[in-house]
């Protein structure tokens, strides 16, 4: 079991974890982001080629934490896209040159004559690392345009990213649709959606630093409380939205009703608990219910 903190420690540190990193921190992270595009555009067989570098995670959503933050990039191929739910006609395939694997070897070419020393040994990413004082460590991602043909939604499709792991699977993310979904709850809770998500983020890491529970991905955190209603989250002061907000999130995982099952994911597509995802609803309750102790809040 955790330690516990008392009710003053406990409303010190929501108030120092209600806010993203300071401005040095902001630009260590910025700084991150702009070399991994110089890099890119510098890289010849990139020329002319429709490719798109930005940030995702919680870096742009601003539910990044204090001396916790490193920097996920998306090197995204536009030229062609993978897609889900229908058929193209057939002079609709693409007949060009990328393919998966020169995807992932460019990049890495591209990141090695900038950097130096990457790390390609990682199943997914291209691991940059930090170089203090200057830059975080920064995780790029080789990635190709997504679209999941959906005729109930507005337009009758989403469109993402999918990545291909050196272990020949296909991981696909939304980072524009969390990006939008998660400003807008924001919008709609007075800015504590991410206020919210940042403590229990930082409750995670502390809980892990002590051994409490196994380390978890930040992204599990941000999950969980976009499910809690916006009126929990604006209700009485930021110790009450927190409270509210483990409350509500345990209510739904220990639900005979099973409401753990619609739990979406903040791109409003996947859910948040089911096959393929790197946790399931017992971590989910391990996390909340060691977070309520840790800050000793009551029934």
């Amino acid at each position: 079991m955790a330690r516990q903190l008392t009710t003053d420690q406990r409303l010190t540190l929501i108030n120092k974890w209600k806010s993203p990193p300071g401005p040095a921190e902001q630009d260590r992270l910025d700084r991150a982001e702009r070399m991994v595009r110089a890099a890119i555009s510098a890289h010849e067989p990139f020329r002319d080629v429709a490719v798109e570098v930005s940030a995702k995670g919680s870096y742009p959503n601003k539910t990044n934490v204090r001396g916790d933050s490193d920097v996920d990039i998306k090197v995204q191929l536009n030229e062609c896209f993978y897609y889900d739910g229908q058929p193209l006609p057939p002079h609709a395939e693409y007949v060009g040159p990328w393919t998966k694997d020169i995807l992932r070897q460019e990049v890495h070419a591209a990141l090695t004559a900038a950097f130096g020393d990457v790390d390609a040994d990682h199943n997914v990413a291209f691991y940059v690392p930090e170089v203090v004082g200057s830059r975080p460590s920064t995780d790029v991602v080789p990635c190709f345009k997504y679209v999941l043909f959906d005729g109930t939604v507005v337009g009758g499709k989403h469109e993402g990213s999918v990545v291909f792991g050196r272990d020949g699977k296909k991981i696909v993310n939304w980072p524009e649709l969390q990006l939008a979904n998660g400003r807008a709850k924001n919008n709609a809770t007075n800015q504590r959606f991410k206020f919210a998500v940042r403590v229990l983020k930082n409750v995670e890491n502390d809980l892990t630093a002590e051994g409490v529970i196994d380390a978890l991905p930040s992204y599990f955190s941000e999950c969980l409380i976009y499910n809690v209603p916006d009126h929990i989250l604006r209700d009485g002061n930021l110790d009450d939205a927190v409270r509210g907000s483990l409350l509500e999130v345990y209510r739904q995982l220990d639900s005979a009703s099973m409401e753990w099952k619609l739990m979406m994911e903040p791109n409003g597509v996947k859910m948040v608990f089911g096959e393929g995802q790197k946790w399931d609803e017992q971590d989910a309750l391990n996390l909340i219910r060691h977070g309520w102790h840790y800050l000793n809040y009551t029934a």
